[in-house]
């Protein structure tokens, strides 16, 4: 459906993007994720054609785009402040797109209703879009985009406004809806919880470039680099030697997975990998604080020698803060990192 061939911009000495491939499949969700500056809006935009780019190809169903205007490109945009028509009501809103196709009134006000009852906003056509909640907004922008049945539909940041149990709730919803219509996404976000909930693939941005690409579980599980590690919040991360499946690190002797990487690597080892135990067994750590997390407690221990670890632990029985501690470490979580 979609495909991005070398694609290079500049602002400046500075590449926004620099020469990205990535290409999406028919009826997938990919979500960009990158921290700011990264280049995922500068991607979605150089794809819908706000942005030219000064180097390689968007092709979208196998045709180039090259000089091809916005509203000739047949893909739908939702930004984060979902710019709706404040002098509009919602059919309005929705109905905008289809307007500017030419589609007969009838069609236009068949088309409106069930978007909204497919959104969950059944008869609030007449309504303003100012008396709506945020969430009501996201909707009515959500159904705006639809309306022309675009080919590709874009999201920059589409839950960015709104509180977290509305977008935890939303995204789920999102994603049950895509699936139900079939339709091709490209949604960019910087929040890692929205693009695993949301997406088919994940693609990590680091300036410019594509750092990792793959489905949710796979860059959680296996992230490529310490900085898509750290990037995913993962902060066990130190310098080690592996040498068949032991790892030696400032933290002493760490299992890894077989068929690691051997020699001079970094090593991530998750905090479900830093098992507490009892007596004096394991590394000899205290407890410089713990937070409670709902189904679990998140624990920082400060080991005798290397950086502070992050760990976690059940409910019952969690160590107070200042109580010493025993750790041993399971090569399940453990990941030997790539370059960066």
């Amino acid at each position: 459906m979609l495909k991005l061939d070398g694609v290079t911009v500049r602002f400046g000495e500075r590449a926004a993007l620099d020469a990205v491939d990535l290409e999406v499949a028919e009826h997938e969700t990919v979500c960009v994720l990158g921290p700011s500056g990264s280049g995922k809006s500068t991607l979605l935009r150089v794809v819908a054609g706000l942005q030219p780019a000064d180097a390689g190809r968007v092709l979208l169903g196998g045709a180039d785009q090259s000089g091809v205007p916005v509203h000739r490109r047949g893909v739908g945009l939702m930004f984060q402040d979902h710019q709706l028509f404040p002098q509009r009501d919602v059919a309005g809103n929705v109905a905008f797109g289809l307007r500017m196709r030419g589609v007969s009134r009838d069609r236009r006000a068949a088309r409106v209703e069930e978007l909204l009852e497919l959104v969950g906003l059944p008869g609030a056509g007449r309504r303003s879009v100012g008396a709506l909640s945020g969430g009501e907004q996201q909707r009515v922008a959500l159904a705006r985009a639809l309306a022309p049945e675009p080919r590709l539909l874009m999201l920059d940041e589409p839950l960015g406004q709104l509180d977290r149990t509305l977008r935890e709730r939303l995204v789920v919803e999102l994603r049950e809806l895509f699936g139900r219509l079939g339709t091709t996404v490209l949604a960019v976000t910087h929040d890692q919880g929205e693009a695993f909930a949301l997406a088919d693939r994940v693609v990590v941005m680091r300036d410019g470039r594509i750092a990792q690409t793959g489905t949710p579980l796979e860059v959680w599980q296996r992230p490529a680099s310490e900085f898509v590690a750290r990037f995913l919040g993962f902060e066990n991360v130190v310098p080690a030697t592996v040498s068949g499946e032991v790892a030696s690190t400032a933290w002493g002797k760490v299992p890894v997975p077989p068929g690691s990487a051997q020699g001079s690597v970094r090593l991530l080892v998750r905090p479900a990998g830093v098992r507490l135990l009892p007596g004096a067994e394991g590394v000899a750590c205290e407890v410089v604080s713990r937070t409670f997390r709902g189904n679990h407690v998140a624990l920082r221990l400060r080991p005798g020698a290397g950086p502070v670890l992050e760990a976690e632990c059940s409910l019952r029985g969690a160590p107070a803060v200042g109580e010493r501690v025993g750790v041993g470490f399971s090569g399940d979580e453990t990941v030997v990192l790539g370059g960066e």
